[in-house]
């Protein structure tokens, strides 16, 4: 992150600046703050935008029940038996180079594919963002894909739509949401759940 204070400046910053992108701060009051004052305010919006990153950034870690569910469904699904939708995941490793795989839950919206990572910003999700595309397998069948990652506005009806499918499955994953949540509830919650459109290449 770069911060650009002068002394002829104020301080102006959004907690929802991304660390990834440079900002100034801006002139917001006649008398200019000193070097020190400047600093220190530089220093507590930093701080406020890392907390804010950590909230949108979430990440719930398997538990051992977890695994074992996990393990077996990937297992059937590998030997070609889907369950509810249930698809291997192959996908190059952003750091390792090194094709990974994971069990997930693919299911359709208004004729487009999508899937929808209910523990939040998990292994997975890192490596399909970096990598934008992957493999969806069942069986011996392999069906490459590009991924388009969801804007959080465009969410909530797919949000939605898997809690009415897994909630049986991964509904301890969503925080107290529930199919029937208010609007409002999956909207604010939406950034944790990361969401793609599968595109058959």
């Amino acid at each position: 992150m770069v911060g650009v204070v002068t002394p002829t400046m104020g301080v102006a910053f959004s907690a929802h600046t991304s660390l990834a992108t440079p900002f100034t701060v801006t002139r917001t009051e006649s008398t200019a703050l000193d070097g020190e004052q400047a600093f220190t305010v530089y220093c507590s919006q930093a701080r406020a935008v890392l907390s804010n990153r950590e909230a949108t950034m979430r990440y719930l870690a398997p538990k051992r029940a977890s695994n074992l569910f996990n393990d077996l469904a990937k297992w059937l699904t590998a030997r070609g038996i889907s369950l509810l939708g249930s698809r291997v995941l192959a996908v190059r490793g952003r750091k390792s180079g090194e094709i990974r795989t994971t069990v997930v839950n693919l299911f359709t919206h208004e004729g487009e594919r999508y899937l929808l990572a209910p523990r939040g910003h998990t292994q997975w999700v890192r490596n399909l963002r970096a990598a934008g595309e992957g493999e969806l397998r069942l069986g011996r069948r392999s069906e490459p894909f590009t991924a388009v990652e969801v804007a959080d506005a465009d969410k909530p009806p797919l949000i939605r739509l898997y809690l009415r499918k897994w909630a049986w499955e991964t509904g301890a994953f969503f925080d107290g949401l529930k199919a029937g949540s208010p609007e409002a509830d999956l909207v604010a919650a939406a950034p944790g759940f990361p969401v793609f459109r599968i595109v058959t290449r």
